[in-house]
């Protein structure tokens, strides 16, 4: 086998020869008399191929400008400026496709998610991203940083916890009071558990909701288990306590799911957003007004419709999804806008997806977006953080009760985010030189700030960004944070933890540590901790 360096140069070697080369051509046929240079240079396309090696090797280009993890920005940056690569390749598999184009395509193909799909159906996503093969790319490459299907993902959930490997295992622990923990039983669990049964199957991205988990495979199917039914104690009933493959759902290549208070909602690899609810009123469908014994997944229309959404975030009651055009991200919402969720100054809007207009009228380039409970937050390209909603115990940023419209969290305004986690009235911020902000509710002990008094639970809430002292007291670089953003609808009380991915691999936790959500169970009768501590196992 050949090791990775060799294989670099190997390539090095090959570029200085046909650098060699190219010199010696050009030495070689240097004219005796200057004054005729122009005339005896004006060479047929034959020629030009067999003194410029690069030319007459288009595979060579094209696996520079494939392999090297080159932007759609710079490959249209490249076609744009430079007459030789406007041209058509000549180059299989497709001859009439610039250089850049071919190799966005080619780029396109080495993406798992496009490389399962049929041809008619890559046309079909070419042309609902805007007709080029580099938008495609751009498509697929927001949507593995947003549903992060390459890499390790951990979710806390409302008393439990849900582990997915890089390898596409999945560990559980905590309450398993409904089988949340998909281990075939009903014990909770202090110690993370390899779920045994998924075995074979790659699992790349987790959804947790209260006393439910959904699971997303590279396959595009979805699994569940948990509670069946959603929202308030006369809904609970019946509930699955190992994975079950959602057969409602076949036929859709599933690449997120995501769960709020009363619905579920998931992403299909061609940017198209299905919503169901399994047996309650209270999101009137979410978009499709279909009859309450109607429990199937059921396709989201409307102003967003003709271009894909590349991640969805599902609140309480109410659903944020990211639109990729080739003009940029837009934001739309959909639900109940009660505490202005929607982010459009409304109060309450059903059945039709609205446009979070506010990003776009200031040029504001949204990343990725984020739903807490009742609260919403966006990372916007340039590192700023805007949020809306419900702003209980300061989760907002802003010290208010509720903001109707996205507003910038002005407490970050010398901090460059790159990771946000928003929670059951918690917001955390991953800054790019690996500080970590947190604010809202800490009563639970779960904002990793330390404070004077535990105990005080006025004192332990933080109304604007405060820096989490207890991570950074870790000395270690935090690369995704995971807070509880469900309510517990079964005891009817905060029951917050978070958790917390190194770049070593190592997972830590602290919060509400009472149903083993933590992974550890605590020394002496104790139900919470304000200091991460380590979690027993390594995502390196």
């Amino acid at each position: 086998m050949q090791h990775p360096m060799d294989a670099a140069d190997s390539e090095a070697s090959m570029a200085i020869k046909l650098h060699q080369l190219v010199i010696e051509t050009s030495s070689n046929s240097s004219p005796s008399n200057p004054a005729t240079d122009h005339s005896q240079h004006k060479c047929n396309a034959n020629e030009i191929t067999e003194q410029i090696p690069l030319a007459a090797n288009p595979s060579i280009l094209l696996h520079v400008l494939s392999s090297y993890e080159l932007e759609p920005n710079d490959l249209a940056a490249l076609e744009g400026t430079c007459k030789f690569f406007r041209s058509p390749a000549n180059f299989e598999p497709d001859a009439a496709l610039s250089l850049p184009e071919l190799a966005a395509l080619d780029t396109c193909c080495q993406k798992a998610m496009f490389k399962s799909m049929e041809n008619e159906e890559k046309e079909k996503l070419k042309q609902r991203c805007g007709g080029s093969w580099k938008l495609v790319l751009g498509y697929l490459l927001v949507g593995e940083k947003n549903y992060r299907r390459e890499k390790s993902q951990v979710i806390a959930g409302t008393r439990h916890s849900i582990i997915v490997t890089t390898k596409g295992d999945v560990y559980s622990f905590g309450a398993n009071s409904s089988g949340q923990l998909g281990l075939g039983n009903t014990e909770d669990q202090f110690n993370p558990c390899l779920i045994r049964s998924l075995q074979g199957i790659r699992i790349t991205q987790a959804a947790v909701g209260s006393m439910r988990t959904m699971l997303v495979s590279d396959t595009g199917s979805v699994y569940k288990f948990g509670q069946d039914g959603f929202g308030v104690l006369e809904s609970i009933g019946t509930y699955t306590s190992s994975p079950k493959l959602l057969e409602s759902l076949e036929g859709i290549f599933v690449v997120q799911a995501s769960i709020g208070g009363y619905f579920t909602a998931v992403l299909s690899r061609e940017g198209r957003v299905y919503t169901f609810s399994w047996g309650c009123d209270e999101t009137e469908r979410l978009g499709h007004r279909s009859d309450l014994t109607d429990v199937k997944p059921r396709l989201l229309s409307g102003p967003h419709e003709n271009a894909p959404v590349v991640q969805i975030a599902a609140g309480n009651c109410y659903l944020l999804m990211l639109v990729y055009q080739p003009t940029g991200m837009s934001v739309y919402s959909l639900g109940c806008g009660q505490g202005g969720k929607l982010g459009n100054g409304s109060t309450r809007s059903l059945g039709t997806p609205n446009l979070v207009q506010y990003f776009q009228t200031l040029n504001v380039k949204p990343l990725s977006i984020l739903a807490g409970a009742f609260h919403c937050a966006v990372l916007a390209l340039d590192g700023r953080v805007f949020t809306w909603g419900w702003g209980g115990w300061g989760c907002l940023g802003h010290n208010v009760e509720y903001e109707s419209l996205p507003r910038e969290v002005l407490g970050l305004k010398d901090v460059k985010a790159r990771h946000l986690s928003a929670g059951l009235y918690t917001t955390f911020v991953i800054a790019d030189n690996g500080d970590v902000y947190s604010f809202g509710h800490g009563q639970s002990l779960n904002l990793g700030v330390q404070q004077a008094d535990d105990d005080d639970a006025e004192q332990a809430d933080a109304r604007s960004p405060k820096l989490a002292t207890w991570i950074a007291a870790l000395n270690e670089q935090v690369v995704q944070i995971s807070a509880t953003n469900a309510y517990d609808w079964i005891n009817e009380a905060f029951r917050c933890h978070t958790l917390a991915l190194a770049e070593s691999g190592r997972l830590y936790s602290f919060g509400e540590a009472t149903e083993g959500q933590l992974g550890v169970k605590l020394a002496g009768g104790e139900e919470r901790r304000s200091a991460p501590g380590r979690v027993g196992i390594d995502l390196a």
